[in-house]
């Protein structure tokens, strides 16, 4: 993702290196026409100007490094005095008849980029009058060889439409590409923007219904756990014992959920070794889902930490539901470390129908309805809470061992490495876990 820049700060930027290459240029050429073509100029004069702009870049340089932003009244500033010093040093060296009057264009071009139209107008309008100046009233060059005046000026020329095409290119090019990041950043911040909104709509509508049905779920935890004592004696209910207990179970789930999502407002994610947290992960799921065949495929990368399990699990338990709801006969979960980024990839697959053509694009980037009956709220839960953990989720359709059936992965950033005998992904011969 681009990073979001302050447009006028790169300008500033740009105005300073490029005003520390037309000093340099601008001494070089005096050095030239004084040794090489026989020019007599009024050097005191001129290297008065020089001087001056030097200083005022030294200025300019102080000012980029503060950390406050600049206004367009200081870049019309800086760009007015560019022309002024270009207006004077060519006013001491034949005005309109020097080849390098036409560097008026690469600064207005410049000024185009960079500033709004009204402040563009007044530089335009200066630019004019120092012309028209120019054209009217100058210092003469003064040449030891008049004659090659018309080479000299062709050459000149020459060197003129270089600098001009090459300052243009590279300035108005390089203030294109950051618009282009600021709009790419501001684009992205916007999605993020849109899509955190979103998540905390329906942040909040679940801590409601949780507040809602705490006392149901406390009614019930009640009558079962009467109907379970009441089981013990009544020979008519001794059938259902197994039932009650089942029911007890998913009601303790259901309680501890709730607690989890209260306890989520509050406190931190912890951060717990990758290997110890999926175990007891694993666990729970199964409780949830008794009758779903789950393995657990290979072993956890040893020695690596996650940052926010409570998020995680939050994130795999969508994925696992999804899959238990699409197969009920196959549903794996498998822990591997990438080795070429440093990331911790999650694996959840399912023998299920597959992912519908026309929900692959939506997916995840907003709440679908789907063929299944659900609404992808879970989903886009995921791919939010993925993201701001600075990690991803791909779906994709798994076709190289059965002929339909969808592959998860959830992709994240490891939080540290410990130090272990372990190799890095931690993988064993075969150690699967299987409940049907």
């Amino acid at each position: 993702m681009h990073r979001i820049t302050n447009t006028g700060r790169v300008n500033l930027g740009h105005l300073f290196w490029l005003r520390s290459l037309a000093i340099i240029g601008q001494l070089v050429t005096i050095a030239v026409v004084q040794t090489f073509v026989g020019v007599h100029l009024p050097l005191p004069a001129m290297l008065l100007v020089i001087g001056l702009e030097t200083v005022f870049n030294g200025l300019t340089w102080l000012r980029v490094s503060k950390q406050r932003p600049e206004s367009n009244l200081e870049l019309f500033g800086q760009l007015w005095v560019d022309l002024g010093a270009l207006s004077a040093l060519l006013f001491l060296s034949g005005g309109t008849t020097n080849p390098f009057v036409s560097l008026y264009l690469p600064s207005l071009a410049i000024a185009a980029a960079v500033l709004p139209w009204h402040l563009m107008l007044w530089l335009a309008g200066f630019a004019v009058a120092c012309y028209a100046v120019l054209g009217f009233d100058s210092v003469p060059l003064n040449l030891d060889n008049p004659a090659n005046l018309f080479d000299y000026y062709r050459a000149g020329m020459w060197v003129n439409f270089t600098v001009s095409v090459g300052l243009i290119a590279w300035f108005v090019a390089r203030m294109s590409r950051a618009l282009r990041q600021r709009d790419a950043a501001l684009g992205d911040a916007q999605q993020r923007l849109l899509r955190d909104e979103r998540a905390v709509a329906l942040g909040v509508q679940a801590a409601t219904v949780a507040h809602e049905i705490g006392t149901p779920l406390s009614t019930i935890a009640m009558l079962s756990e009467e109907l379970r004592d009441a089981a013990r004696s009544d020979a008519g209910l001794a059938p259902y014992s197994a039932d009650l207990e089942l029911l007890e179970q998913q009601m303790t789930l259901c309680t501890s959920a709730l607690a989890r999502l209260r306890s989520r407002a509050s406190t931190p994610g912890s951060r717990q070794p990758v290997g110890e947290w999926l175990e007891s992960f694993a666990q729970q799921w199964r409780l949830r889902h008794p009758h779903v065949k789950f393995e657990r495929l290979g072993t956890p990368p040893a020695g690596v930490d996650l940052d926010d399990t409570v998020a995680v699990s939050q994130i795999l338990t969508i994925l696992l539901d999804n899959a238990a709801r699409a197969s009920r006969d196959h549903v794996t979960l498998a822990a591997t470390l990438s080795q070429q980024d440093e990331r911790i990839e999650f694996e959840v697959c399912d023998a299920g129908p597959g992912i519908p053509a026309s929900l692959r694009g939506s997916l995840g980037a907003m709440p679908v309805d789907s063929t299944q009956g659900g609404h992808g709220v879970g989903l886009y839960l995921a791919f939010s809470a993925a993201a701001r953990l600075r990690g991803s989720i791909e779906l994709t359709d798994v076709k190289e061992t059965r002929p339909r059936g969808t592959r998860a992965v959830l992709r994240l950033p490891v939080a540290g490495r410990q130090s272990s005998g372990v190799g890095p992904t931690g993988a064993a011969p075969s150690n699967t876990e299987k409940q049907a």
